[in-house]
């Protein structure tokens, strides 16, 4: 991997440049381009453009985006939409220009779960068929995908008419381990001469797998190289955590921020958990591995009180995975709820789950990530109790920021949680801590601010 990226050229250390632009917040006005597999939605990663662009002028923002589902009032006046199944039907014989615009005033105000509904259904033919095949994330779909996305297909009249315009002074990169995303931005890039400014969420880069596949390999060599071209001129970043700033600086030699996520959830007063039926919850993804956390933690409760349940509000549930659930008798598992419902459970809770796994492949794909869920969780007020591998970044963030009880052993999880809900002293001490990381590091007013000095930093080392 070190082969693929030797050419990149030093870059200046970080210092002056940054800071002067933060300082003159001129970006109020600047038109940006958002280029991403999902828009804004408050029950999808998605909506860390909250801590992004929250005061911008709406009609600054625009998105492309290639997800099913309609996007939502959100930051962006308008949005233009290209899917993989849009794209099918141009390669059996669709004659006119692919693409579908939003404006902000026709759209509704909440929609629906982000997961792509329309891949859920049953497939009723072969556009249906091969659309549920791409959302697979393997190696071959990620290969077959690339091909699909034909430049000519996508780079349409339509498309190019929208873009002018709205006439983009920056594209802001949500990245994606998909080529089309990073190609799209950097074709907009090239028509308009501007900068690309990249968010980081997760780590695609330094995960690389051991697989005897040689479409894996294929993939990865083709990625790396769409990578190293992105960001041989384009290297201000926004990360979702310090520990990947730190990672991904030093490697590409790097002008990144971390820009950690900010909360609309109202802090609640302090109140100590009920030791008779505590209300333990667990909101969001229990993949890669989080649901055998899950129920480490339930069989640690039922060894403090049998009576004692985690509430799990999760979906896209395998069979593994509903088995094991329903096999342990101190879970009690809910379909998903709306965010405005998670804000309402939370609030009502005693105790919030922040969970990882401990495989050695799934570290792997937690290790810099950070979740949306942290910020929500440490402006709630609500007690938090982490549970994972300490080499996750999840949960490295809360116990190297003494955020909340944090167990990173199985043997403890019992005597860590009993002390929890017994300690009210702990309860307190937590609560003041949440609330002076939340000011520290959450706060929205400070990464909007980030943001626009990382635009602002761009335009100007672009236009130098």
């Amino acid at each position: 991997m070190h082969l693929i990226f030797k050419h990149i050229k030093a870059m200046p250390k970080r210092g002056n440049i940054m800071d002067n632009t933060l300082s003159k917040e001129t970006t109020k006005n600047k038109r940006v381009l958002i280029v991403g597999t999902l828009p804004y939605r408050k029950d999808a990663p998605t909506r860390a453009f909250e801590s992004y662009f929250s005061g911008w002028e709406r009609d600054a923002i625009a998105q492309v985006f290639s997800n099913e589902a309609a996007p939502v009032k959100g930051h962006c006046g308008t949005l233009f939409q290209i899917t993989d199944r849009m794209l099918l039907k141009k390669w059996f014989g669709e004659k006119r220009d692919i693409g579908t615009q939003y404006y902000y005033d026709s759209l509704s105000a909440e929609g629906t779960n982000h997961k792509n509904e329309a891949l859920n259904r049953k497939p009723k033919g072969i556009v249906d068929f091969l659309s549920k095949l791409g959302a697979k994330h393997t190696p071959s779909t990620h290969l077959a995908r690339g091909v699909l996305w034909k430049r000519s297909f996508w780079a349409n009249e339509k498309f190019c008419n929208w873009l002018d315009e709205f006439k983009p002074e920056c594209v802001f990169l949500s990245f994606s381990d998909d080529f089309f995303i990073l190609n799209i931005a950097q074709f907009v890039s090239r028509r308009f001469d501007i900068p690309i400014v990249t968010e980081i969420g997760d780590d695609y880069i330094f995960n690389d797998r051991k697989s005897l596949s040689p479409a894996y390999h294929l993939y990865r060599k083709m990625y790396k190289s769409k990578v190293h071209s992105l960001f041989e001129k384009n290297r201000y970043i926004a990360y979702i955590s310090d520990k990947m700033e730190k990672q991904y600086n030093e490697y590409f030699r790097a002008f990144g921020k971390t820009v950690y996520l900010t909360s609309e959830i109202a802090r609640r007063p302090f109140r100590q958990i009920d030791m008779k039926r505590p209300r333990i919850r667990y909101f969001g993804n229990v993949l890669l591995d989080r649901y055998q956390s899950i129920v480490d933690i339930a069989n640690a409760l039922k060894g403090i009180n049998e009576s004692y349940t985690i509430d799990v509000y999760g979906g896209n549930l395998s069979e593994d995975i509903r088995k094991a659930f329903d096999a342990c008798e101190n879970i009690v598992y809910h379909n998903p709820v709306p965010y405005s419902e998670v804000m309402r459970l939370t609030e009502e809770s005693d105790i919030l789950l922040l969970v990882e796994a401990f495989s050695k492949f799934n570290i792997q794909s937690t290790k810099y990530s950070l979740s949306t869920k942290v910020a929500d969780s440490l402006k709630s007020g609500v007690n938090l109790f982490a549970y994972g591998s300490e080499e996750c970044g999840l949960i490295d963030y809360m116990q190297r920021y003494d955020a909340c009880v944090t167990c990173t052993s199985q043997s403890e999880l019992k005597s860590m949680l009993e002390k929890l809900i017994e300690d009210v002293s702990l309860q307190r001490r937590f609560y003041s801590r949440s609330e002076q990381l939340t000011e520290e590091h959450h706060s929205i007013a400070s990464s909007v601010k980030i943001v626009r000095g990382l635009i602002d930093s761009a335009i100007c080392s672009h236009t130098s």
